[in-house]
């Protein structure tokens, strides 16, 4: 099965989705002349007899797709764990997935297949050998996760926060933990539901649950961690069970809110059977998604890369994490925009950026138009909070190639669309 044009394998069912912007049709002959054995279309092509394929004609392709993944989970007897959250989702669903595999054997979602085309396109190549299905569930709409969590049918759900990521289109906080909570309530009696114990939303998302709710969180929940210590290299804490039992456990991924997700994980993991040793030493050794804090080093300077996505919330996360870097050098925070804010654009950016400077970090470095105001709001709280800004990724990564010294460390981070990891590339070819 599959929807991408691009890279059909020979016998695949293909779906020919169409969106206000592209539409797959257009690309069928590519399609059959790279050996798909079927097509599901909304519209045949006039010359449908001369291709080689079988066609399947449906009114709307996405609709179908969505359908079969629904049928398809029916049908396995899977373990679906389904994941989401303002932030830390991937990074989470990374964390679980690896977790799961001590025990299970995992299918999860891969890159960002975590919308109503991904979900489904994930659910339907979990296999009868994959007893454990991790999906991570986006949204930035009305509506969405509840069609989410009907095509997974998951039997857990973790939400890892409630923030203001997407709160252009939902409008305030209330509105968002009321969308997520409905992957809550798609949760059975036999089920779990694994909640965030510093979340404010956290008590209410439990009272939408029929079945079994546990909280994790750092200092706080039925599964707790406690940080010792916590830099560029990871963080070492421990974990307690219930009161069952303690692990001790260093995390190779910098940031203290990663140990919040990887408390989540482990709740899970321990509900299902993972021994309290296996989530130690698995979470000792793991890895995540690109983009995501990960540590690189170029002439005696660290660059933090969470260059993936961003909102105001995953952005004081990232910059607490650059103001907490044992370092002799400066700290330098190097933000692109942030999406998905609409009327609350402008005070997003302005928040970020007095935030930054509260931190106490040396610079605030800002590129394209819409980030602009974060240098600025830091320039404001703290004159000695240095401020430039930056047209473009070139003209930011030339300025740093000669700025920036040894030991000192740099945060990238921005929304997908600001493409903040372009500063990186003549970091990499050096």
């Amino acid at each position: 099965m599959n929807t991408d044009s691009r890279n059909i394998q020979v016998g695949e069912l293909f779906f020919a989705l169409a969106g206000e912007n592209f539409d797959a049709h257009k690309f069928i002959p590519q399609v059959a002349q790279a050996g798909a054995a079927a097509m599901v279309v909304s519209k045949l092509p006039e010359n449908a007899a001369i291709f080689d394929c079988a066609f399947i004609l449906v009114e709307d392709t996405l609709l179908a797709l969505q359908t079969l993944a629904r049928r398809h989970r029916q049908l396995i007897k899977s373990l679906v764990i389904g994941i989401t959250g303002s932030n830390g989702k991937t990074s989470t669903k990374d964390l679980v997935a690896e977790i799961m595999r001590c025990k299970f054997q995992v299918g999860a979602t891969v890159g960002n297949l975590n919308n109503h085309i991904g979900v489904p396109i994930t659910m339907l190549r979990m296999s009868d050998q994959e007893n454990c299905g991790v999906l991570e569930m986006g949204m930035n709409h009305s509506g969405e996760i509840e069609v989410l969590a009907s095509i997974a049918q998951p039997d857990v759900a973790i939400i890892t926060n409630v923030g203001v990521a997407h709160i252009e289109y939902l409008g305030s906080r209330e509105n968002i933990a009321l969308e997520k909570g409905m992957l809550v309530e798609s949760i059975p009696e036999n089920g779990l539901v694994v909640l965030n114990a510093n979340d404010d939303f956290s008590h209410a998302l439990s009272l939408r649950n029929k079945g079994k709710t546990l909280l994790a969180g750092v200092g706080a929940g039925d599964i707790r961690a406690s940080i010792s210590e916590s830099g560029v290299h990871g963080s070492t804490f421990t974990i307690d069970f219930a009161g069952t039992d303690q692990v001790n456990i260093h995390l190779p991924i910098p940031g203290e809110h990663m140990v919040g997700n990887a408390t989540l994980a482990a709740a899970c993991a321990w509900h299902y059977g993972v021994s309290t040793s296996d989530i130690a030493r698995v979470l000792s050794d793991v890895k995540i998604t690109k983009g995501r804090l990960q540590v690189k080093l170029w002439q005696g300077v660290t660059f933090l890369d969470d260059s993936y996505n961003a909102n105001p919330d995953s952005m004081r996360a990232g910059l607490k994490t650059l103001a907490g870097m044992k370092i002799t050098g400066r700290r330098v925070a190097v933000l692109g925009r942030m999406g998905e804010l609409g009327v609350h654009a402008e005070s997003g950016h302005c928040e970020v950026g007095e935030f930054a400077a509260r931190m106490g970090l040396d610079a605030v470095f800002t590129v394209g138009d819409e980030a602009f105001t974060m240098g600025e709001a830091a320039s404001r709280v703290s004159h000695k909070t240095e401020s430039r800004h930056f047209k473009n990724h070139a003209d930011c990564s030339n300025y740093l190639i000669g700025w920036l010294k040894k030991n000192d460390a740099v945060l990238l981070k921005g929304s997908r669309s600001s493409g903040m990891e372009k500063i990186l590339i003549p970091f990499e070819t050096e």
